[in-house]
């Protein structure tokens, strides 16, 4: 019997206009959106559906927005797996996505999420005002290569890491401005076929969001994790996590260290899953899953007709 595993995006799926069609189609959508605003004392359903962009891209607000969103799929999905529910193995979540993995597999309730995903990105700006950040993504160099170009620009008395390692050719590097600088000039003289610097103003998963750490872990540890009834693979350590001290130790160190997400996919693969699901409001890490492994299946449910297609597929291979 094939083993699913579902995964979660994180930031970079947001867009303005998420979850107007779920409202539509699903009470329980605009419920949790109603529970979202009156949680956060925020009008998350506003912005999620009108914007304006920049206030969404806020990573205070992005993160929130998110998850709320992503929770709406998740639910209209588990509702309609039937038969193929037990064949669900393990979840996992790039960077934001963990917190969803962990509130689908039962380690969270909603509202405890939902507080926790506003707090991180609310500590995530508040450290990036502290010491802005940038980060950029290098395309089409190994992982030996990126390294060496770090150990180069960190010899230069200049800040800069690896913030995600996505797929094989494509890593995430971030730090201070002047480090990216260089870090995407050295890049460009490798032969990367791309070095884009991304449009943001926090380092995410370097050591420049320890500052973020005191407040989120604060949070952390006012919060009652429970054990997942799936394990879920952490970005920090790409081993699985099930036990709640080590679920909540995972999400503070995912702060300021690399989402090792190759190496996340990889483990699952061997592990003996065969079929992923991403659940979020835009495919983001369909093609990096599908870059890591060649055999792996992979579907997406980010909309009401994708949740049926998903379900249909599901039904094909192991009908209720």
């Amino acid at each position: 019997m094939k083993s699913l595993a579902i995964v979660f995006p994180g930031q970079g799926c947001q867009f303005v206009g998420m979850g107007s069609d779920l409202c539509c189609q699903f009470a329980h959508a605009r419920e949790r959106l109603e529970q979202a605003d009156d949680i956060l004392g925020l009008h998350l359903s506003r912005l999620c559906a009108d914007g304006p962009e920049e206030i969404l891209n806020d990573t205070a607000n992005t993160q929130p927005a998110i998850y709320v969103t992503t929770m709406i799929l998740w639910e209209a999905l588990a509702e309609q797996l039937n038969g193929a529910r037990p064949r669900i193995a393990m979840s996992a979540g790039h960077s934001l996505g963990e917190y969803a993995a962990l509130t689908a597999a039962g380690a969270l309730d909603f509202e405890q999420g939902l507080r926790l995903v506003r707090e991180r990105g609310l500590a995530m700006a508040e450290a990036g005002n502290r010491a802005p950040g940038r980060m950029a993504a290098i395309i089409g160099l190994s992982d030996e290569i990126v390294h060496e170009i770090m150990a180069q620009v960190q010899g230069e008395k200049l800040n800069v890491w690896v913030a995600n390692y996505n797929s094989p050719g494509q890593v995430v590097i971030a730090g201070c401005n002047e480090g990216l600088v260089r870090a995407v000039e050295l890049a460009q003289e490798r032969k990367a076929k791309r070095a884009i610097p991304l449009a943001v103003s926090v380092a995410c998963h370097t050591p420049l969001m320890r500052a973020a750490a005191e407040r989120l872990g604060a949070a952390l540890a006012a919060t009652e994790f429970r054990a997942p009834w799936i394990p879920i693979v952490s970005n920090a350590t790409a081993r699985p996590v099930s036990e709640p001290e080590e679920i909540r130790q995972a999400l503070l160190r995912q702060l300021s260290s690399p989402v090792r997400w190759v190496e996340s996919i990889q483990n699952m693969a061997k592990a003996g899953v065969t079929t992923m699901i991403e659940v979020g409001p835009k495919s983001v890490v369909t093609g990096l899953v599908r870059r890591i492994s060649r055999e792996m299946d992979v579907l997406t449910a980010t909309d009401e007709a994708s949740l049926l297609t998903v379900t249909e597929t599901l039904a094909e291979v192991a009908p209720a």
